[in-house]
């Protein structure tokens, strides 16, 4: 079985969002089209709390964009986004969330980030994804959503890993690019892991 999952269609994610996606708001009709074709859709949500050690304002001295480690593992710091119960946390106001089965909301430990809709970013602890995937008899992931260079990836890398085959929606990604041509860069990682990028996809 497939299963359609989108990633972090959040307010936040959008032009003029606290961590803004440059063009973010094109990937929601992609999404929606998908959405329409798909029995199985799941959804990733950042949720963080206000004191996230990802977020630049609880580093003293620290600026968004600059580097730390959080139990172990390299953080870039970001500026605080999509908050616990915040507008910004949200999905964007046109997604078809009525089409949406399940919801993995992701970031709540205050102490590590988490792109990956599957693990934190140490890969200590399980979201129930994969789990619950599982369960549901799914076997092919078509992913799509925000940021290609991040969360995108790491989901679909995870994903992977776990053994699911992957298809990877460019049309519905937008890249943050901290550095230009991250999300190119992210797109062939992807590929090279056996994820299959496609501009669409039929159904």
């Amino acid at each position: 079985m497939d299963a359609l999952l989108l990633i972090d269609i959040q307010n936040d994610f959008m032009p003029g969002g606290a961590l803004a996606v440059a063009h973010g708001d094109e990937v929601v009709a992609v999404a929606n089209a998908l959405i329409a074709t798909f029995e199985l859709v799941v959804a990733t949500q950042d949720w963080h709390p206000s004191t996230h050690g990802s977020f630049a304002l609880t580093h003293e001295g620290l600026e968004a964009g600059d580097i730390v480690e959080l139990r172990g593992v390299q953080q870039v710091l970001w500026p605080a986004h999509c908050v616990q119960g915040s507008p910004g946390a949200s999905f964007h106001s046109a997604l078809d969330v009525a089409g949406v089965r399940y919801v993995v909301r992701k970031g709540t430990d205050p102490e590590i980030d988490s792109y990956s809709a599957f693990f934190d970013n140490a890969r200590k602890m399980a979201t129930g994804l994969a789990e619950y995937l599982g369960s549901q008899g799914v076997s092919r992931m078509i992913i799509c959503g925000l940021a290609t260079d991040y969360c995108v990836k790491s989901s679909a890398l995870d994903a992977r890993d776990l053994g699911f085959d992957v298809v990877v929606v460019s049309s519905g990604c937008r890249a943050v690019d901290l550095a230009p041509g991250d999300g190119a860069r992210a797109l062939e990682q992807m590929e090279a892991a056996g994820c299959e990028v496609v501009a669409e996809i039929a159904r």
